[in-house]
């Protein structure tokens, strides 16, 4: 399985139903080679960790093996932004890198984020805040922050061979529960896309927390696949099904590299190249799936109700058209039921009316919508033509040989201000006869409230695309109006207060100069 980073969970959704703790069956050692070390020198490898051999358990004593301060890397390359998750940021303060005979706090990997937790050094009862844990190579390294920035003191405290506890805490297994939910749900709904649709998982993204996580898969799906694969998944969940792991020793030349689609591209179900610890690790939910993996997983589906979003989005490449299936369960499918139906309530408090009737509601207030808009536009349209007919009229009655210049100043709230000043520009062009006077004019609008922020809306239409254009430098020039234009007609947009007293005499004053 691919692997994502980490995230970060705000409020969990606690209603959830675990057994007292993980059954002694969940976790075989099907080689008879295979032993886990009582050795407290000697680290125990990534694969029979704690947090995998019992995925409930929350704290451990336990002995330092090695202890390093961790030398800042450089920052990877920038990439473009994803929606999986990112791992907890690495702080400027001093950290150490301490490797422990065992742990609870799981090193990213399998698709499956870092844990976060506590270590407890007994010599002197100090909690140490654990930021988060990787795998290098076969061993799980976690990045411990340094107390007061006192290195010296911290590696004294973590001196190898030193008794610690080390533990989840409340939120570092809230965290825990969330992945293993959407990780073992994963597991069942891309074992029963490949069994009963023939569907592969490319890969899949653990988002962040309360977000839908998903599968990417060759195609889309129809509605009718989507809701076939949500209940056989369920029928599963209300069955029960068990879920065990099964390790042995890791024989590289046995292993069977991922296999690839047409386009070259890996589906998955492979061993990280980088992997060197020894152990292999396959997750079995029974009569279901097998499927190597080092994450974490529940020992049961129960409380894993899987809701898939009825749609898929596709994603196109140069040689294939993939998709995206979205899905839900576990404390983020309580925490999306939860919103839901907040946002459902709500909705129908705002349109007086029961919860079920929220869609023709909506669609009623849809409808009205449109009507009033259309009437609106019906009515801006006359009044368009009332004031086009206005500066025709003036422009007839003062007729005298020379160019009629005329600044109309308005004020306006409307959402569409530039194309309720080019209807009026229109209706006035279409009553100008082609004998009638040369004539250049300017139109403004500004808000009825105005701020630093505010835009002020400027045409420019005249009967000489000349004039019209060094009406525009002008307006740049004097007044700082950015705009263009081409022809006979020129707008642009004045940021910052309109003050009639200066503005429109400067305006004035431009004008008479044209």
């Amino acid at each position: 399985m691919l692997c994502q980073t980490s995230l970060t969970l705000t409020t969990m959704a606690t209603a959830v139903l675990l057994p007292p703790s993980t059954p002694s069956d969940y976790h075989r050692i099907i080689s008879p080679t295979l032993k886990v070390s009582n050795d407290p020198k000697i680290p125990i490898p990534v694969g029979i960790l704690a947090c995998q051999r019992d995925p409930l358990l929350r704290s451990l004593d336990t002995f330092v093996v090695a202890t390093s301060v961790s030398q800042p890397v450089a920052p990877p390359a920038k990439k473009s932004a994803k929606k999986s998750v990112i791992a907890p940021a690495i702080p400027s303060d001093p950290l150490l890198e301490v490797i422990l005979h065992d742990t609870v706090i799981f090193p990213e990997g399998g698709g499956q984020p870092t844990d976060t937790g506590i270590i407890t050094t007994k010599a002197n009862d100090t909690y140490w805040e654990v930021i988060q844990a990787k795998r290098h190579g076969g061993h799980a390294v976690h990045y411990v922050r340094v107390k007061d920035g006192d290195v010296d003191k911290a590696l004294l405290a973590f001196s190898p061979g030193e008794s610690v506890t080390v533990a989840l805490g409340q939120n570092g297994f809230d965290r825990r529960y969330d992945h293993m939910s959407m990780h073992t749900s994963q597991h069942l709904l891309s074992a029963l896309l490949e069994t009963r649709l023939e569907l592969p998982t490319l890969s899949w993204s653990l988002t962040s927390y309360p977000s839908p996580c998903y599968v990417e898969i060759p195609r889309g799906m129809s509605p009718e696949e989507i809701i076939s694969i949500q209940n056989e998944a369920n029928r599963l969940v209300f069955e029960g099904r068990r879920v065990h792991v099964e390790v042995e020793e890791l024989d590289r030349a046995q292993e069977i590299p991922a296999p690839t689609l047409e386009s070259g591209r890996a589906v998955g179900k492979a061993l990280p190249e980088d992997y060197t610890g020894g152990v292999k690790r396959v997750i079995v939910i029974d009569g279901v799936d097998r499927n190597p993996c080092c994450g974490t997983h529940l020992p049961s589906l129960h409380n894993l109700q899987l809701f898939l979003l009825p749609h898929t989005d596709a994603l196109s490449r140069s040689t294939t058209t993939n998709a995206r299936l979205y899905f839900l369960t576990g404390p983020r499918l309580i925490s999306h039921l939860t919103s839901s139906h907040n946002l459902v309530t709500n909705t129908a408090a705002i349109l007086s009316c029961g919860a079920p009737q929220v869609p023709d509601r909506v669609n009623q207030v849809v409808d009205e919508r449109k009507k009033a808009e259309k009437r609106l536009d019906d009515i801006e349209a006359e009044l368009a033509r009332h004031l086009a007919g206005d500066i025709a009229k003036d422009l007839a009655q003062t007729a005298n040989g020379s160019v009629y210049k005329k600044h109309i100043h308005r004020t306006d709230d409307s959402g569409n201000v530039l194309g309720f000043l080019s209807a009026i520009s229109f209706a006035f062009n279409n009553l100008m006869s082609s004998d009638a006077n040369p004539y250049m004019v300017i139109l403004t609008s500004k808000p009825s409230s105005q701020t630093s922020s505010s835009t002020t809306i400027v045409l420019v239409f005249g009967s000489d695309d000349k004039k019209v254009k060094e009406a525009g430098e002008g307006l740049k020039s004097q007044l700082g109006v950015k705009g263009g234009g081409k022809g006979l007609k020129w707008s642009g947009k004045f940021v910052g207060i309109w003050r009639e007293a200066k503005e429109n005499s400067a305006l004035e004053d431009l004008l008479s100069r044209l």
